[in-house]
């Protein structure tokens, strides 16, 4: 059974940090490709950054504007996202999507809240 936790978000002022993670289990290929999303309030889901097992990423810009990097551990089956200078508009629940190459299906994780306020 596939699952994805995701953890690290919480509360943080404007221009902090924090790093979310996310720990894929149950996929039965290592060749998967990880994504985040975040959904804010009243919004549609937005894409955030992705990355493939070789490490190639792809980050909207619109969103991270060189604010968010994306990472992942593969000894680890753990992706991450190290945001920075993080603004009240980032505040959303950040949700890891993972396929395996070449499938139909992807899967979700329960999401994790990051809220940036003063």
């Amino acid at each position: 059974q596939v699952q994805l936790v995701e953890s690290g978000g919480g509360s943080v002022e404007p221009g902090g940090s924090l790093r979310l993670s996310c720990v894929a289990s149950g996929f039965s290929s290592k060749d998967i490709i990880m994504r985040w999303y975040r959904r804010v309030p009243g919004k549609e889901r937005e894409f955030v950054a992705r990355i493939e097992r070789d490490g190639e990423t792809t980050i909207d810009e619109g969103v991270a504007k060189g604010r968010f990097t994306i990472s992942r551990d593969n000894d680890k089956n753990t992706m991450y996202l190290q945001m920075s200078s993080l603004k009240p508009e980032d505040t959303a629940v950040y949700s890891c999507n993972a396929y395996r190459r070449g499938a139909m299906t992807s899967y979700w994780g329960q999401g994790t809240q990051v809220t940036v306020s003063s």
